[in-house]
């Protein structure tokens, strides 16, 4: 969907698609067939914008096979969907029985993370409209906070340094710019705005060109960031925000009552992390990586529950400068997209190799349950070595709301005691196209977890999940129009 902003400038808004996961090519057509046509004719529109997830083995297969990356965009064209954004956030696996910590694998101290990525730019610039020269992918927050150390932080600086000369070289061939957008998301290295600042300006370095934020309001709400000043922090350190994910969460405002901690158990599940925060009264913010541990529940989530991802050749990480910019865009998936310069071959040779030092390294075994107190910068005071295992995890203080990262449905909140953080919503989106100018265009609806929600508010059809996904993108549409931005056909 389409949206002309009082400036002039188009602002795009899409659903995401990582709530049908798919592995496969052969799965992602028959997600657009079956699941994201259905939305885009319950809207009763020509045109539908989605936001693409590609799991490494999708990406792979395009990236590849030149004639099936066109077949894919004639695809698109042929069911009325445009994309002009894709989730990178998830490298595999989003739809096993149990995800859980494995989302944050690989990351951005792993070659295999770096490649991927660069698939992702490069698949995204032949899958832009002929009228949209720019696309977004939205990333890892570097990477989960243990173990994480100075080491690290130095890896994942080189590996986004060399992506940004990456999609320079990919608009020098393409004539498409691709930006990037770490997602700060709780329990993160970087898990809220302040992070990103830290890590992608911070101690006096300039940010990187081309890398940016993502801001998920879920998650915005989860760490209990007020919109205006986080946004406005990002605006003073001169980093970006090239795309917004328009999601809510679950919020307990009295979760020391009965009621409410049995309303909030039944959305304890054993797919996804659903990371809890509450404030303490000193102000900071506290938590829990799962709901389950909040609560005092039983879990069986592994204590060591991260492992390497499958290894990856130094070429598969690899993406080579191109020929002088053209007036028409190359396929960036053709043979010549792979002729370029030894200069930035041998730069990506090293940081694959940093990266596969930094992968062996990480063999310690994580400590996903230790207490969490969120500082202010989790790249600044992240540990030398990887923290000690940790003891029993008490459940969180009961004085204060807590919230939860489960991303509910927008237009449907849970029913009483809970409720979601729409508001949260409201007042970030306000402040990013309410204002004179847009600070971001690339909207996202991302609600993956339809089918974990409890049994009672759970889709039994596709049908209906579609409908609830298009009711999702009408209450955004209204919430647009509201602001002064006008829908276009």
């Amino acid at each position: 969907m389409r949206f002309r902003h009082p400036d002039g400038s188009t602002v795009h808004l899409a659903y995401c698609t990582n709530v049908h996961p798919a592995e496969t090519l052969d799965g992602v057509l028959r997600q657009l067939r079956e699941h994201c046509e259905p939305v885009r004719r319950r809207l009763g529109r020509d045109r539908l914008g989605i936001g693409l997830w590609l799991a490494r083995d999708a990406a792979r297969a395009l990236v590849a096979d030149p004639a099936a990356l066109r077949s894919l965009r004639a695809e698109l064209d042929r069911r009325g969907l445009e994309v002009v954004t894709l989730n990178g956030f998830p490298y595999a696996g989003f739809g096993a029985d149990r995800v859980k910590y494995r989302v944050y694998r690989p990351d951005w101290t792993e070659p295999e993370r770096l490649g991927h990525t660069t698939d992702l730019a490069r698949l995204l610039a032949a899958l832009l409209p002929d009228d949209e020269p720019e696309g977004t992918v939205s990333t890892l927050p570097l990477a989960w906070r243990t173990p994480y150390n100075a080491a690290s932080e130095r890896t994942a600086r080189r590996a986004l340094t060399l992506l940004a000369q990456r999609l320079d070289a990919l608009q020098d061939l393409t004539g498409a710019s691709i930006r990037i957008g770490l997602e700060p998301e709780p329990g993160c290295t970087v898990a809220t705005t302040a992070d990103a600042v830290t890590a992608l300006g911070g101690r006096g370095r300039p940010p990187l060109h081309r890398i940016g934020v993502c801001v998920d309001t879920c998650h915005l709400a989860t760490e209990f960031e007020e919109p205006g000043p986080a946004l406005d922090a990002l605006g003073a350190a001169g980093i970006p925000v090239v795309k917004a994910q328009l999601s809510a969460a679950l919020h307990a405002e009295q979760p020391g009552r009965e009621d409410v901690r049995a309303a909030l158990a039944a959305f304890a599940e054993p797919r996804f992390l659903h990371q809890t925060r509450t404030r303490t009264p000193a102000g900071e913010v506290a938590g829990t990586d799962d709901l389950p541990e909040a609560l005092g529940l039983p879990t069986t989530e592994p204590t060591d529950p991260l492992t390497p991802a499958d290894p990856l050749t130094p070429a598969d990480a690899g993406i080579s400068a191109g020929p002088a910019p053209s007036h028409h865009r190359a396929d960036p998936a053709s043979p010549t997209a792979s002729n370029g310069h030894a200069d930035q071959n041998r730069s990506a040779d090293a940081v694959v190799a940093a990266g596969r030092a930094a992968a062996t390294a990480r063999i310690t075994p994580v400590t996903p349950n230790a207490p969490l107190v969120v500082a202010e910068s989790a790249a600044e005071t992240a540990p030398e070595a990887p923290p000690a295992p940790p003891g029993p995890t008490p459940s969180l203080p009961t004085t204060a709301p807590w919230r939860v990262h489960l991303h509910v449905p927008l237009h449907a909140a849970p029913p009483p005691p809970l409720s979601s953080t729409l508001p949260v919503l409201r007042d970030t989106l306000t402040r990013l196209v309410g204002g004179p100018a847009p600070l971001t265009r690339h909207l996202e609806v991302e609600t993956y977890t339809w089918q974990t929600l409890p049994p009672e508010l759970r889709p039994r059809t596709r049908a209906r999940l579609a409908e609830g996904i298009a009711a999702e993108l009408r209450l955004v549409r209204d919430l647009l129009t509201d602001l002064g931005l006008k829908e276009l056909p």
